[in-house]
């Protein structure tokens, strides 16, 4: 039996590269599920070195592919914030404060062990996709 839930793969050549077998976005149903981001930078492949730039680099590039999906940060529903030391939560929440501003979406930090590639953090989003603002007409 074909399935009849229809699920939309977003790509585009601007959103980093998946290095698995999984999509960086997929829209349903009016709303876009991002996978973890990573602070890498899509184009250099380097990882800053403290806390606060890899936060804003995870965050730039959630935002960077709500962008190309047809949203915005300000769309955002929910947050999952993975770090590898509960103690950077202060400094994580000073940036995630700062990028997101009076928008205030439902969060959970969850401290956890190493994450991919030595990185201090990683960022999954969902998000809203509306047919005002979205790439669907």
């Amino acid at each position: 039996m074909k399935n009849s839930i229809k699920m939309e793969i977003i790509q585009s050549p601007k959103m980093p590269k998946s290095n698995g077998h999984y999509s960086q976005c997929i829209h349903h149903n009016g709303i876009l599920y991002l996978s973890g981001q990573l602070p890498i930078d899509p184009i250099t492949k380097s990882v800053p070195k403290t806390i606060e730039d890899q936060a804003d680099l995870a965050l730039k590039n959630v935002e960077l592919i709500l962008s190309e999906a047809g949203s915005s940060k300000h769309q955002v529903l929910q947050m999952r914030v993975y770090i590898s030391n509960i103690a950077f939560w202060d400094k994580v929440n000073e940036r995630y404060s700062a990028f997101f501003e009076d928008h205030k979406p439902v969060r959970s930090i969850i401290p956890t062990r190493e994450l991919h590639f030595g990185c201090l953090i990683e960022i999954e989003a969902t998000a809203i996709l509306s047919n005002k603002v979205g790439r669907l007409k």
